[in-house]
């Protein structure tokens, strides 16, 4: 599914080794670890991952949803399950990156130093990156790393605080 896994034409993996060592890591227990597999018709369509980062934190990586399945509420449904397990684990937030690597916003190609703020203050979508995904499932942007991934490849941050959230059984898909 890793390998699989292109957005934007972009492999997030470049081999199956790297694929592979991401979902070793996802299931050690050196931390304080989360892994939630979506199954549809007996075949993973959606995956993620994440771990403890802070005392109250967790990171989430990767998420990744197979595109056949895309658009049909598992990515949203993942995010739940994930987020109620942090909770579980004593977490008040859940963040992540969502890495720009072929250009798909405005903060893409381009040096965002200095006065990186006012760049992230004009962020627009461009070619349908996952960042509003994460927005319309209550995430924030936090931030951004200029050239996180190479020259013009930003990372951008989102935050959801889990405070208040209601548990997975109690939304509609």
């Amino acid at each position: 599914m890793l390998l699989d896994f292109r957005p934007y034409e972009f492999c997030a993996w470049p081999s199956e080794k790297a694929a592979l060592d991401e979902v070793d890591i996802s299931l050690r227990d050196d931390k304080k670890r989360i892994s939630v597999v979506a199954v549809v018709d007996d075949r993973a369509a959606g995956w993620v991952a994440g771990f403890q980062t802070y005392s109250h934190a967790f990171e989430l990586h990767p998420m990744v949803v197979r595109f056949e399945t895309q658009r049909r509420g598992i990515g949203r449904r993942l995010l739940e399950v994930f987020e109620e397990k942090a909770r579980e684990m004593g977490a008040l937030t859940v963040y992540l990156g969502s890495d720009d690597h072929i250009c798909a916003t405005s903060l893409g190609g381009r040096p965002l130093f200095p006065d990186v703020l006012s760049h992230l203050s004009e962020l627009e979508n461009l070619k349908g990156h996952p960042y509003e995904f994460y927005l319309k499932c209550g995430y924030e942007i936090i931030g951004i790393l200029p050239d996180a991934n190479g020259e013009g490849q930003p990372d951008i941050w989102l935050a959801k605080s889990l405070i208040g959230v209601r548990r997975p059984e109690e939304v509609d898909i």
